[in-house]
Order: C-alpha cells, then structure tokens, then sequence
C-alpha cells in the first residue's frame, strides 16, 4: 500500500535539501510550492520522486489538503518542509500495516539552529500519517490539525527533527505571518483589547520562560520566550484593530 509525502512549502530552501534526502524511501512525493522565490524549485528538481506542484496559499488547513488532492496515493504522510525523518521513523512508517480507519502520530523534535530545545518546546506528539479517503486538516488559517472524529489514533515508536527557525530574523517574519493569519481567521468571531492583547503576551513569556523552564534553554529560550510574547500580542491587538474597522463598515 503506497504513501504520498505531501509538503507545502514558500522559501523552505534552507533546510528543504535535508527534509527531501530523508524521503528518498518514498515513491511519491508533492512539493506544493506557494510562490517561493529562493532556490526551493531548484532543489526540487534534484529528486526523480518529487513532483512540484505550484499553488496559492490560502491557509494552512486549506492549502494542505488542496496539496493532498494531487498525492499518486489516499495514504497521506504530511510534512513541513522544515522537517527531516530518520532511517527508523521511516522503517516504522514503511513497514506499517495501515488500517483506514486509524491516523498516526509521531513525535516531533524541536530545534532552533542545531540544538534541540528541551523546555520551551520539547518534544510534541502530532498527527501527520492518515488516508484521505477517511479524514483531512481542519479548515482553520493556523493552528490546523487533521480531524481524528470517528478514527483511532496510533502513536508510533520513532521520533523526527524539527527545525523551523535557522536565524532570529526568521522568528521576527514568522511572527508577523501567524500574527496576521490568526487575526484574518477569527475577525468578526471573537473579540479583544489592547489590554487583552498585553497581558496575552505578557503571560505568554511567562509561561514560557518561567512555567516551562524556557531559561533552562538558554540564549534560545529568550528568543524563543520573547518572540511568543510578541507573536501572541500582534496577534490580539490586530485582531482588535480589524474588529474595529469591520464595525464601521457596517455602520
């Protein structure tokens, strides 16, 4: 039973080399590329089992399963193009016996450059093995998942790396985009406040830095514990700002 890895990516270049070796193992694999304009095209054509497919970016959620619509195979491996696989998760994937009915989980972790970050991040468990046919992402901007409503979720033994960000730039980037999305994704649903938006970024470096222990990370766990900070603020006081202006277009 085949598996189609599916990745979206935009300007993934910098670790994308890695992510694509890592899945040499995998007859198909679609690169649903969204207007990059680094070398993420060229790279793809080094490897004979990608496919590179061009498209619009119109939400995680969405974008991954309009990716997922040009798989050669219903079973679906998704990744991030910032994402590399081991030998033994693969092993473990390829000798899988699939039951459609069941997604499958993985352990995921997390590094900033080359050191894993235990404590602002750690490891996390994420859904990413599933059939098509059966279940997909949820429609949501960000913070998308794949529906697990009437299937059983397996966790598999093999972890894989994560490595989303590769310079401080990158967080402050990230941080504007997510930031963005999530405000374009609930205005009008659900309210805020600059106070609100203040004390959810406070907290959020709080928890980060002090409940999770992000200090025990050290120089990167500043980084990491300010830029939630500042993600989660954006996040609010633009939401409170496109609340605003769509109210007065409706007076």
């Amino acid at each position: 039973m085949g598996i189609s890895v599916v990745i979206i990516v935009k300007n993934g270049g910098s670790i994308l080399h890695r992510c694509l070796e890592s899945l040499r193992d995998f007859d198909d694999v679609v690169l649903y590329n969204n207007g990059s304009t680094d070398d993420t095209a060229l790279i793809a054509t080094s490897y004979s089992n990608v496919r590179l497919i061009e498209g619009e970016f119109i939400g995680f959620g969405p974008t991954k399963n309009t990716a997922a619509e040009y798989a050669a195979h219903d079973w679906i491996l998704s990744l991030d193009a910032d994402e590399v696989l081991d030998g033994a998760i693969v092993q473990e994937i390829k000798q899988l016996a699939l039951d459609s009915k069941t997604v499958y989980s993985l352990l995921r972790k997390n590094f900033y450059k080359t050191t894993e970050i235990s404590h602002c991040w750690g490891a996390d468990e994420i859904v990413r093995l599933y059939n098509r046919k059966t279940t997909g992402y949820s429609d949501k901007a960000v913070h998308e998942h794949i529906l697990t409503d009437g299937v059983s979720v397996r966790k598999l033994s093999h972890s894989f790396s994560h490595y989303p960000y590769q310079s401080i730039s990158e967080f402050v980037l990230k941080a504007d985009r997510y930031s963005s999305l999530f405000a374009e994704d609930n205005v009008g649903k659900r309210g805020s406040s600059p106070v609100k938006a203040f004390f959810n970024g406070l907290y959020s470096f709080f928890r980060t830095y002090i409940l999770k222990r992000g200090f025990l990370d050290g120089y990167a766990g500043l980084i990491i514990a300010f830029s939630h900070m500042v993600t989660n603020f954006y996040k609010y006081i633009k939401l409170y700002e496109m609340n605003a202006e769509q109210k007065k277009k409706t007076l």
